[in-house]
């Protein structure tokens, strides 16, 4: 699937290895020209995709030529720092989105798009709707103007604008009906935030799991 570049615009990937065999990965990172990939896991390891440890997979990208870049304290879904994280005690996604250390990390992806260089962020799950990177950062681009894309097996992708769709479907599929007939109109962006917040739940780290 071939994406219609807007050559006025910013474009930011993200994958999910789990759904790609190393050789897939690699094809999929050469077919829409990324060189830098950023780790946004917490942890750089896996004991089921071994090609994807850390050193591994940066000994791999560069000798595809394209750079690895570990995001952990920037955009990891786990966070050793408590206040992060919300009453419920789940990762508050829209609290560490305002942190200084992920701003860092948002203000150094943005530096070095503007320089040129394609950008994708790589995480695990094959689903972007399940993960953070989805959910958290790349949500934040999206605000921001970007143009998401989410790279997913079998040639394809989907943009940020269809998992907000998703999200409205999974939450709110009444929503129309809603807007009709409740006294106190809820809008789609109302709709979409708390959608954000009720996945940010569903999915968010929270101290007492062992699995990111």
């Amino acid at each position: 699937m071939k994406i219609e570049v807007d050559s006025m615009s910013k474009y930011i990937f993200t994958i999910g290895y789990s759904g790609f065999s190393i050789e897939e990965f690699i094809k999929s990172l050469k077919q829409y020209n990324i060189n830098v990939v950023i780790d946004v896991r917490s942890s750089a390891y896996s004991e089921r995709y071994p090609d994807y440890n850390k050193p591994n997979i940066e000994n791999i990208l560069k000798a595809n030529r394209i750079y690895y870049r570990n995001y952990v304290t920037e955009f990891g879904a786990r966070q050793d720092d408590l206040s992060f994280y919300n009453e419920d005690g789940y990762l508050d996604f829209e609290k560490f989105s305002k942190s200084e250390q992920f701003q860092l990390g948002v203000k150094k992806i943005c530096n070095s798009i503007e320089q040129g260089y394609k950008v994708a962020l790589m995480c695990a799950e094959k689903k972007p709707i399940q993960c953070h990177r989805t959910i958290l950062v790349a949500r934040t681009f999206h605000e921001k103007g970007f143009k998401v894309i989410h790279i997913i097996p079998g040639g394809k992708y989907i943009t940020q604008n269809q998992v907000e769709e998703e999200l409205l479907n999974t939450y709110f599929p009444q929503r129309g009906q809603l807007s009709l007939f409740s006294s106190s109109n809820i809008t789609d962006e109302e709709c979409i935030c708390e959608a954000y917040r009720l996945q940010n739940k569903k999915i968010g780290y929270r101290k007492e799991d062992d699995s990111e």
